[in-house]
């Protein structure tokens, strides 16, 4: 039974629970990542405060969901500026799966070994973030402790190793040092807790070098000049602004890139136009940029982002098909590959963001009674099954647009089919100019990393530029610029650990956290045999 001696009043224990909020906090606010690893430490005190009874198990409960929410509305407040539903939702679901996690660990720690409930608490947790980034039509895995790193890149280059669970254990494996370091006072415990810190940044400092930009590792790698556009068109204004304006501000960036680019890289949904995706090259902005590529850039891809539709007729062709009239349909938010060919290359967006692009199942039924709309489609959009790159001049690229960026191994599924570089379209600015557009640039940064990838992001209205493997913007276009960056990226074949293997310490929490809490229940149901 873990306990601490020392008796907190109940404003105390409040002052604790707040503290734990802000620690976990300050990562997503632009600030060091250093506090992830005292950030649950408070909460972990103000468990060992109780007793196993149901009366106090409901009191820790109280305290550990004021922290989680308190958590999320200090991180994700700014969704608001789009929609007052979506913190709401998001806190709601964030919470659950945090006090999931706590809660297994605090009972468990009140009626059975440290080890038990150290490891339980290490498992379960990572198994609610696994199972929160996987869950369909509610998945929002923004607050998965290993993303709190997305400021200090230098801190996790062992991420393409583990991925950000890797992050994730790496925190929790520190605060329980920390809590046993309070509840003992042994210097032997201190040290440990300070020591599980140094390592893992040591090993980090290490990769970092041997990635950096002017290393023989990196220069030695095929390169090739990518240029990424920013056409600044306010998101509540898109849809206002005839499709044929907005066609000519993409040509005109077109026209700024330089002639040797490979690839040129346009925002989602860019192109203003509904495209048949059984028909591309017919579209008329897809012959407008490929005639002006034939002209002037003919060595030139160009990677956008779009609305494309795809007509199953009078029978309902997938799960998430909607009814025009007589006839059904998926609409997709896509990216587009146009170059002088005849073939456009397609790849349909496979994680859609809750409320706007999908509705749990649940609620489908109920039409688009509870869709968010931000201008253009909304509702359930049909959802990619694949993560194809495209292909231009021998070349292999990721064509991600927005949300995907978020998900590290469904980024690393491009990787497994042939990606030698990343590249990721947005338009993010639904929500001002606050952390969201920011930390989406950002989680780009750890892709990077697990992936060894360099990526190029281009944004409606910022952030757009271009990231190395290790990691470090090059260059970026801030937050409501016009204009088009050019760079040399590097390409590579290699896959990291990561790329193989994906999330599997997520998987792997997900079985040990299950055998934990089997083996629990066991254990106290053959106590009660001999106590009976």
């Amino acid at each position: 039974m873990i306990e601490f001696k020392r008796k907190f009043s109940n404003s105390t224990k409040l002052a604790l629970c707040i503290a734990t909020a802000g620690l976990l906090s300050i990562p997503w606010e632009g600030a060091s990542c250093i506090t992830l690893f005292i950030g649950l430490l408070p909460l972990l005190l103000v468990s060992a405060q109780y007793s196993g009874s149901w009366k106090d198990t409901f009191a820790m409960m109280g305290w550990a969901t004021i922290s989680f929410a308190l958590w999320n509305i200090f991180t994700i407040w700014w969704v608001w500026n789009a929609t007052p539903a979506g913190p709401i939702a998001a806190t709601i679901c964030s919470t659950w799966w945090s006090l999931l996690a706590f809660m297994a660990y605090h009972i468990v720690s009140k009626h059975a070994s440290k080890a038990l409930a150290y490891v339980t608490f290490v498992t379960a947790w990572i198994a609610g973030e696994y199972l929160y980034t996987n869950a369909p039509a509610l998945s929002f895995p923004w607050l998965v402790l290993g993303n709190g790193f997305a400021d200090d890149p230098w801190a996790v280059q062992w991420y393409e190793y583990t991925g950000v669970f890797g992050g994730s254990l790496w925190v929790l494996l520190v605060n329980i040092l920390a809590l046993e370091a309070c509840l003992t006072m042994r210097k032997r415990a201190w040290t440990a807790a300070t020591l599980a810190i140094v390592i893992p940044i040591g090993i980090s400092i290490g990769l970092f070098y041997k990635y950096k930009p002017d290393s023989k590792s990196y220069t030695s790698l095929p390169k090739m000049t990518v240029s990424v556009t920013q056409p600044n068109i306010p998101c509540y204004e898109k849809w206002n602004i005839s499709a044929e304006k907005q066609q000519d501000n993409l040509l005109d960036l077109l026209a700024q890139a330089p002639d040797s680019a490979e690839f040129v890289l346009m925002p989602e949904t860019a192109l203003a136009e509904m495209i048949n995706d059984r028909q591309a090259e017919n579209s008329h902005i897809v012959n407008r940029i490929s005639e002006y590529l034939q002209n002037e850039k003919p060595t030139t891809m160009v990677v956008s982002g779009g609305e494309t539709v795809h007509l199953y007729g009078k029978v309902k062709g997938s799960e998430t098909a909607r009814k025009r009239g007589m006839y059904y349909m998926d609409i997709f938010n896509s990216s587009l590959g146009i170059d002088t060919t005849s073939t456009v290359q397609i790849h349909h967006k496979g994680k859609l963001v809750v409320g706007v692009e999908t509705i749990p199942m649940w609620l489908r039924k109920a039409g688009d009674l509870f869709a968010v709309d931000l201008g253009g489609t909304f509702g359930q959009l049909g959802v990619g099954e694949s993560q194809i790159p495209f292909e231009h001049n021998g070349k292999k690229v990721a064509p991600a647009i927005c949300y995907e960026g978020l998900y590290g191994d469904h980024m690393a599924e491009f990787v497994r089919n042939g990606a030698e570089a990343l590249f990721v379209v947005s338009n993010d600015g639904w929500w001002g100019n606050t952390l969201g557009h920011l930390y989406l640039f950002k989680f780009c940064r750890l892709r990077a990393i697990e992936l060894r990838r360099d990526v190029a992001r281009s944004a409606n209205t910022g952030v757009s530029g271009f990231i190395t493997m290790q990691g470090e913007d090059i260059e970026r276009l801030e937050w409501d610029q016009r204009g088009v960056l050019t760079a040399d990226i590097r390409l590579n074949t290699k896959q990291t650990i990561y790329a193989k293997y994906g999330d599997y310490i997520g998987r792997l929490s997900l079985y040990i956290a299950a055998l934990c809490l089997l083996y629990f229940i066991a254990f106290c149901a053959k106590k009660k045999f001999y106590l009976n």
